[in-house]
Parts: structure tokens; sequence; C-alpha cells
């Protein structure tokens, strides 16, 4: 359902008789659904049918609505679902499994199509809802079916088609499970979705997420060192092949089999970094971008706050930043993981507990900390686990917390300056 939240008084809509709190019937002709329907229009003028009046034809700024329909939901039971093997007790928003093509094209959440209705394909395709971020996983219909464990998933290789002959940008993934989609499979997915390149723009391939609460789910093994190589030659291989760099895989696997990341520019725009692809190469080359020499007002020990995965890499900067900022005794602070388990080593699944339980032992090593903003609520100080910040400082007995929400070069702010 769409409701007119706001009339501009000096329109035709207004002089057509349209109020806040009327339903939007129609938009253009076509069944009203969500706020996409008017952004389509947006600078133009469109007629609008609101319930019990007549349609008028009136600029589509002229109007503002909000939609009262639910988040479209997964259909899907993935054998691979992060969120099936997270515990009770968390935010609310973590248990959501959302699949809504809307919130693809507006946020660049991943989704799979396995939910979309044929009018809501076309209707992707009327209001060139472009990119989408599509969560593929392989090109092979009954293997989809198998790993989505959805007798629709199939179709996902005529979706990409009718997609792409529209126009239709994609950034695709594949969430890797060993045995299953990778190797030939991986190959194969590639090439099948490369025929639709530059539409589809590119294909992430990350490793599944494998938490401690898995009873009672599929056995997905992890990977280690060796195969992480073999996969990475893979996809080298694949991308030689293409004559670009199409096929990204995660940060993990570079971690994972002690190779050199690649350089920022292998990343283009960086258009899956939220993904885990390339997060690490454009953190390292903002930090080194923003580093000169400084001297601080007083001298501190600070620790930053990372996951396992990343110690590496943030001890390398700290050092770098230590030669150069006069006064600054920086350390990375790798963090176990023992809440989702110790196979979970990436910095964005840390929680407040964590972090705390590690941290007291040594708080009386360290002057100041530094916490990357991804271990919390976009915009809100709160942790996966509930714990706020606030609550985590008192915990730790220390005041002089600071978030980091601005990559590599503010690592270097931060560490370079005392305010």
């Amino acid at each position: 359902m769409l409701i007119i939240e706001k009339v501009d008084r000096h329109s035709a809509a207004y002089r057509g008789g349209i109020r806040k709190g009327d339903e939007v019937v129609s938009v253009g002709g076509y069944p009203a659904v969500d706020e996409l329907d008017l952004l389509y229009y947006e600078g133009e003028e469109v007629e609008l049918c609101v319930r019990g009046k007549p349609a008028v034809r009136t600029l589509a700024s002229d109007v503002s609505v909000r939609a009262e329909s639910e988040v479209r939901t997964c259909h899907n039971h993935c054998i691979f679902c992060f969120v099936d093997q997270m515990p009770k007790g968390m935010r609310e928003s973590l248990y959501v499994k959302d699949d809504d093509y809307a919130m693809s094209f507006e946020c660049g959440n991943f989704v799979t199509l396995t939910n979309l209705k044929e009018e809501e394909l076309e209707r992707i395709i009327r209001l060139n809802l472009s990119p989408l971020y599509i969560s593929v996983h392989t090109m092979d219909p009954e293997l989809r079916c198998e790993l989505l464990r959805n007798r629709f998933a199939g179709r996902i290789v005529d979706q990409i088609r009718r997609l792409a002959e529209a126009g239709i940008r994609m950034h695709c993934q594949a969430v890797i499970v060993p045995g299953k989609n990778d190797g030939a499979d991986l190959s194969h997915t590639a090439r099948e979705l490369f025929r639709f390149y530059p539409n589809v723009l590119d294909l992430a391939v990350v490793p599944t997420g494998l938490t401690r609460y898995r009873e009672e789910l599929t056995y997905i093994p992890d990977v280690d060192g060796e195969y992480s190589a073999a996969f990475l030659d893979r996809a080298d291989a694949l991308n030689q092949e293409f004559g670009v760099n199409f096929v990204l895989p995660a940060d993990e696997y570079f971690v994972k089999a002690k190779r050199p990341f690649k350089p920022a520019e292998f990343y283009g725009d960086f258009s899956q970094i939220e993904n885990g692809i390339g997060m690490t190469s454009k953190f390292i080359s903002d930090f080194r971008a923003a580093e000169e020499r400084r001297a601080r007002k007083k001298p501190a020990r600070v620790l930053c706050v990372c996951g396992v995965s990343a110690e590496e890499t943030v001890e390398t900067l700290c050092r770098e930043a230590n030669a150069l900022v006069e006064g600054l005794e920086a350390h990375a602070f790798p963090v176990v993981n023992r809440f989702f388990g110790e196979s979970v080593t990436c910095t964005g699944l840390l929680t407040g507990r964590d972090i705390a339980e590690a941290l007291l032992p040594v708080r009386d090593t360290f002057d100041e900390i530094v916490l990357p903003s991804d271990t919390m609520k976009s915009f809100e100080e709160v942790f996966l686990c509930g714990m706020t910040l606030s609550e985590l400082k008192k915990k730790i007995r220390c005041k002089r917390v600071r978030v980091n929400a601005d990559g590599g070069w503010g690592l270097f702010e931060i560490l370079s300056r005392d305010e």
C-alpha cells in the first residue's frame, strides 16, 4: 500500500483534490506498489490515481509517499544460510531473512529472485531498477535447487538472461560450498555469467560463513590455505581468460592462502566492498594516502581492535604510523570470536562481549582503544550482542575509546591526533 505523505499546495495534485493520507491506487497507469513507482518519474509529469478520486496529471516531485507494504522475505532454506547459524537473544533485525528486489536496488542487498513473480520481473525491467545485487551461487539449475532447497531456484538462468537483455546491470555473488559449487562448477558459472558482460558486471566469490551454532545443519567443511591458494589460482585463470577482473575473490581467501592482496585498482569502484571484496586493499590504500609526519601532544599507547584475519594488516599499518607520528605506540589487538566460534575471524562479526573480555586483562597496558565502526549497527553504538558502546567503556574502565568510521584514512587520522 502506498500512502500520500505530503502534497505541494501549489501543484496540480493539490488542485485535483489529492491530500495527505490518500491511498495511491496507480502511478502512470500501473498498480502502485512502493516508492519506486514515483521515483521512476522523477522530474516528469505522471498520472496519479488515489482511491475514490479522479486521476490527476502532476509532477512526480509534487507529492511524497510512504509504503506500508512488508519487506519481501526469503523463501529458501539455503544449506549455508548465516541467519540459521545465529544464537538467540541478538538484535531482532538480525533474524529477518529479506529477499527484496527493491532493497537490492536501493540498498545493495543481495537477493536470490526465487520469490519473484512474473509481474515483478516485468516491473524491474519497466522501472529500470539497475543495478541489482543477485545471489546466483551457481548457474547449474539442479545444483542451485539443491543448495537453496527451493524447487524454483533453477529459474535463475532465464532470469539473468531476461534482465541482461533488458539492460539491467547486475553485481552477482556465489557463496562457495567446497565440493559443490567450486571447481569446475565455479568455472561454468563464471563463464555463463560473463556471456552477459557488461550487464553482468562481476561475480564475487565468498566462503561460507561457519559459526559454532550449526547443530543439525548440513555439514560444510572449512577451507584451509592449500584450498584457498588453488581457489585463487582458478579465479586468476578465469580473469585472464575473460581479459577483465570479473571474478572477485573475498579477502579471506588471500588471508588463508597467505598471499598478497590485490592492488586497489583490481577492484575498480569497489562495488562489492560490503561483501568483503577488496575491503583490505582499500583500507591499506586509504591509510597510506593519509600518511604524513606528525607529532602527538601527549604520548599514547593505542590498541587497534580487529578480527584475527586482519591482525597482520593492522599491525603493519600501526608500525608505519609509529614511525611517522612522534609519541605514538600503536599495535593491532586481534580478538578471538568466542561468540560465533573461532572459525569466524572477520572484524565485522566481533561482539562487544568478546571485545570487552579480551581487553579486561590488558586494561593497564594502553591509553586508548580504537574500534572499527563495522562492529556496531549502522548509525547506532550497539554491538551484535546488544551491548552498547557506553557499556563497553564502563566494563573495561576506559573512557578513551574512539570509533573509526572512515576506513584506512580514518585510522591514520585517529592515530596521529589527540582529538
